[in-house]
């Protein structure tokens, strides 16, 4: 997508060049004035050029191929960057080449890339595991109906916005008689505009949108209230029919607010979120109206692009400072054109674990500072390409976006989707519990899944660990219950062909990781007491069984836990005969385990260490009394390896 970065600079004015200027001076300033069509052309010259061409030039390269959406040849000189400069160069540049490489369907090579980079960032490398699980399942997702809409043009057309009377308002650079001719100098496209259309009639030609108020330059990415009759729109400085220039010479973008009354708009004012320094759009109003969700690249964001929230007053004012909706949403990319319905934060992102290029999100709003971990949408709203500007029906889950994917009509097209509602036969709802305290469980995820219709639904539980869910008919249900630092509990739910009554207070309890494992200096060991064994004994005992029990308890709650055993015995006895005793016990210990159904591969050793590992200082000689000597008795089951959401 060419037009996507609405809030991205504009060009003040013309480059004026002296033919004294070297090829790679001229270069440097078509690309710095966004002119990339003829950046590329000189870059690419110098570099074919030269053998060992400057990074410099290669990644503004890069940079003027991925700004005009080219990721093909983005990718090329992305990857020619990193073979030169490796993890060096830098995480910007990772997230770009990571997002071309799926855009050219190498979804491979682009997770090799990805996980390598952040190979040392654990908790970074569970989420984007976590996320590449949930998009893995949501390719399946078939509960939407998507359509192509018969009034795009062969321009851009994006960011729909419910209007009136079945109606949508968009932005398309489809008029070319607009600012004398002028075109934006990113694309080579004429400035957007707002037109308005019924997407159900077909014979519905689109028409300008609010004329009364449209300028020269861009005008774009609207908000309308509920009631219709206050928006929000994204455009240019610009003051008497002339762009407005920050200091360096640029124009940003900047959202207004106005009345709306008969399709005009009128006393429009400026949002005091606005700086010329930088640029805000792309805005969003919560279901309630209360709060304004926008995307702005203003200092101290966490990429290239953040989405911040701000409160209104009754009338629309802004009445706080700029929000950052934090790390859970924004990233090291481009997080833009939010979305908010139904307590949920619809956006789209390429720094999010995605199938290419932006891919639309979805996050639960927990509180006004906090969002549960966005998942995918899966197909059909994604692609390898930029999907995005997704708005979506309150009542009935369908809605509008926007994509560049192969197939469409133009540069980007809008797209209808239709959520196919199953008959529900089944009310499903209880609580999730700690195992352990019996205390609930608040945000543990959900998966509602079956064989015929794959992944339906990604829920969490709300503070108190409650859920509802509702069933579909004539299916084999399995509800699956996880969370961070917690077990992974599976529920068969089977639903006949015709509803049934409710099903209430089904309790689910899951396991605390942090509850039946502690640390014992860099190591991790399930939480046991001492094991007792008979004198000059190796068998299990009743009361080694209770402890024993507790290790079995662990392994079951988390399948992917693996461990191995050492077996210790005090200093008493020859040190032969102790070493003797101890590996035999470890064996005992091992042999126990596979007969209550652990698998033998998830033990990878038992061992008995003897008197060589004593953890006081009762060695031979050393005079102790029985209980000195009783805690060097001991088994340990150290934790190889654990995966802590079971997914």
């Amino acid at each position: 997508m060419k037009i996507k970065l609405l809030f991205t600079y504009l060009v003040l004015g013309t480059v004026f060049m002296s033919y004294s200027q070297t090829k790679e001076t001229r270069a440097d300033e078509y690309f710095e004035n966004f002119k990339y069509d003829k950046a590329i052309s000189l870059y690419t010259d110098i570099a074919t050029r030269n053998k060992k061409p400057d990074t410099r030039i290669i990644q503004n390269l890069a940079d003027s191929y991925f700004n005009i959406g080219d990721y093909t040849n983005a990718e090329k000189w992305y990857s020619k960057l990193y073979v030169l400069k490796g993890n060096e160069v830098g995480e910007n540049n990772i997230i770009k080449l990571v997002q071309c490489l799926k855009a050219d369907l190498d979804a491979e090579r682009a997770d090799e890339v990805l996980f390598s980079y952040y190979k040392d960032q654990d908790r970074l490398q569970m989420i984007l595991a976590q996320q590449k699980h949930l998009d893995s399942l949501l390719l399946t997702t078939s509960i939407y109906k998507m359509d192509t809409l018969g009034f795009n043009s062969p321009k851009s057309d994006f960011s729909p916005a419910f209007y009136r009377e079945g109606k949508i308002v968009f932005s398309s650079t489809r008029d070319s008689i607009k600012a004398g001719g002028k075109i934006y100098p990113w694309n080579n496209q004429p400035y957007l505009d707002l037109f308005v259309t019924i997407p159900a009639d077909g014979n519905y030609i689109p028409e300008k949108f609010a004329a009364n108020r449209l300028s020269d330059f861009h005008d774009a990415s609207v908000a309308l209230s509920k009631n219709k009759e206050r928006i929000y729109i994204t455009r240019n400085y610009f003051k008497k029919g002339k762009l407005e220039a920050n200091k360096d010479g640029l124009s940003n973008m900047q959202i207004v607010k106005g009345n709306l009354y008969n399709g005009e708009v009128n006393d429009v004012v400026e949002l005091s979120i606005n700086d010329k320094e930088y640029s805000c759009g792309h805005p969003a109003l919560s279901s309630n109206g209360r709060y304004l969700y926008f995307t702005s690249n203003m200092p101290g964001g966490f990429g290239g692009s953040d989405i911040y929230v701000v409160d209104l007053s009754r009338d629309g004012r802004v009445v706080s400072k700029p929000m950052n909706l934090g790390p859970a949403v924004n990233t090291k990319g481009r997080e833009m054109f939010p979305y908010v319905v139904n307590d949920v934060l619809y956006f789209s992102s390429d720094g999010h674990y995605g199938l290419g290029g932006l891919d639309i999100f979805k996050s639960k709003i927990l509180g006004k500072d906090e969002y549960s971990l966005p998942v995918n949408m899966g197909q059909p709203f994604n692609s390898n390409m930029d999907d995005f500007s997704l708005i979506m029906e309150e009542q009935y889950g369908n809605g509008y976006f926007a994509s560049n994917r192969m197939g469409g009509v133009g540069d980007d097209d809008i797209y209808s989707f239709e959520k196919m509602a199953p008959v529900d036969c089944l009310t499903y709802a209880g609580q999730v519990l700690n195992e352990i305290t019996k205390e609930p469980v608040p945000f543990a995820n959900i998966e509602v899944k079956n064989p015929k219709d794959g992944l339906r639904e990604i829920l969490l539980t709300d503070e108190n660990g409650n859920y509802e869910i509702n069933l579909p008919c004539n299916r084999e249900n399995r509800l699956v219950f996880f969370k961070e630092r917690f077990s992974k509990k599976t529920v068969l739910v089977p639903t006949s062909k015709n509803p049934e009554e409710p099903s209430f207070d089904n309790v689910v309890f899951l396991t605390p990781y942090d509850m039946i494992v502690e640390n014992d200096g860099e190591v991790e060991k399930i939480k046991v007491d001492p094991i007792y064994f008979d004198y000059d004994k190796s068998a299990i005992t009743s009361r080694a069984e209770i402890e024993l029990n507790k290790v079995l308890f662990a392994m079951q709650q988390f399948p992917d836990m693996r461990i191995k055993i050492e077996s210790h015995t005090d200093s008493r006895g020859t040190d032969s005969y102790n070493l003797r005793l101890s590996d035999d016990r470890a064996k005992s210990t091992r042999t126990y385990l596979i007969s209550k159904g652990i698998s033998a591969d998830r033990i990878l050793s038992a061992f008995g260490y003897g008197e060589t590992m004593l953890i006081n200082n009762c060695s031979n000689g050393v005079k102790c009394s029985d209980q000195d000597h009783l805690v060097n008795r001991r088994s340990d089951f150290i934790v190889l390896k654990e995966k802590i959401v079971s997914k």
